[in-house]
């Protein structure tokens, strides 16, 4: 199988090379399985000749001119972290023939694949339109506003549609190659992830941080405090709507064009999140953490852990940090925010 990675000035450094050890991989252990698929020939292909990555590493490259066509199209992510530049990035003139060879490509019916900001691109192109996609959690806000056309997914790590496959953020790229992987052979997909440590991930919503969406918006950033600020009592939307000052139907329209969900699912995702906290880090039975998070007992918090985020109370507890270090999504640093 041919399998072209479109690279481009600043592009995502592990992300590129994720997608290239996980196929470089797959391919050294494709004879450890029976009836192994075809191996995978890997090119890096760019418009814009040899490229520089985000940390200044020169990739050698082949024009798409003479390059075969391949069998998949990827695209990683590039380094920006904000959605300014991003957006002002993926629509410059520079990055006009990069816009081209994607839409070259799906009017030539290649399967098309991208992770993280990388998703920008495709949308850009006008490839994801009327399809569905996710992309990096954070920018989901801004993806959602300029693409209104794309049935955004952000909580995906991989959503596909006809065509068309896309992986969430930074690590995502991981995810996405293993996508690949398992389209043509699941053992090796799942014998290169045990090789590579990679556990299964279906959802970014662990890792979103609610207060970090919320800011986008003055109407969600103040219902996200007060969910924070009555996380223990039962939640009445109406009483949150007249508390921030508007009205029920716009804080769900805010909180659908900010986070694609209701002022009830956003307040569910606080509530998780805060629970996911306790569990880490404190020895409270799963009772008192469903109360001090407004659930009225242990098993509807079980539930909807396991629905929600694929996990359950002692899976959370089992991914406490080793003495001394922090619980994931934390820092060393005691004046860090806990997501």
């Amino acid at each position: 199988m041919k399998i072209s990675v479109l690279v481009v000035d600043a592009v995502f450094d592990s992300g590129l090379s994720s997608v290239l050890d996980v196929l470089r991989t797959a391919n050294e252990l494709r004879q450890e399985i029976p009836e192994p698929p075809p191996p995978w020939q890997v090119q890096c292909v760019s418009p814009h000749g040899p490229v520089r990555t985000a940390a200044g590493h020169l990739v050698d490259t082949v024009t798409p001119e003479a390059a075969a066509q391949p069998d998949v199209l990827v695209v990683p992510g590039v380094w920006h972290k904000r959605t300014e530049p991003l957006t002002a990035w993926v629509a410059s003139s520079e990055q006009r023939p990069v816009r081209e060879m994607v839409q070259d490509a799906r009017a030539a019916r290649v399967p098309l694949a991208a992770a993280c900001t990388g998703t920008f691109l495709l949308a850009e192109s006008g490839v994801l339109d009327g399809l569905p996609a996710t992309t990096s959690w954070w920018l989901a806000p801004e993806f959602r506003r300029r693409y209104p056309k794309v049935a955004l997914e952000e909580s995906r790590m991989i959503s596909r549609g006809p065509g068309v496959t896309t992986a969430g953020a930074a690590m995502a790229h991981l995810d996405l190659a293993l996508c690949l992987v398992h389209d043509s052979s699941p053992a090796l997909a799942d014998l290169t992830a045990r090789y590579l440590i990679v556990d299964a991930r279906p959802t970014q919503a662990d890792y979103a941080i609610p207060s970090h969406l919320a800011r986008t918006d003055p109407t969600v950033s103040a219902f996200e405090r007060w969910v924070r600020g009555h996380l223990h009592q039962p939640l009445r939307i109406a009483d949150a709507a007249r508390a921030v000052g508007t009205s029920e139907r716009t804080l769900q329209r805010a909180l659908g064009r900010v986070a694609g969900v209701s002022p009830l699912r956003f307040a569910q995702r606080i509530r998780l999140e805060q629970a996911m906290h306790l569990l880490r880090t404190t020895d409270l039975p799963i009772e008192a953490v469903a109360r001090k998070v407004g659930y009225e007992n242990g098993t509807t918090l079980t539930s909807l852990l396991r629905r929600r985020l694929g996990t359950t109370p002692g899976q959370v507890r089992r991914q406490r940090a080793p003495a001394g270090l922090p619980p994931r999504g934390e820092t060393c640093s005691p004046h860090s925010s806990t997501p």
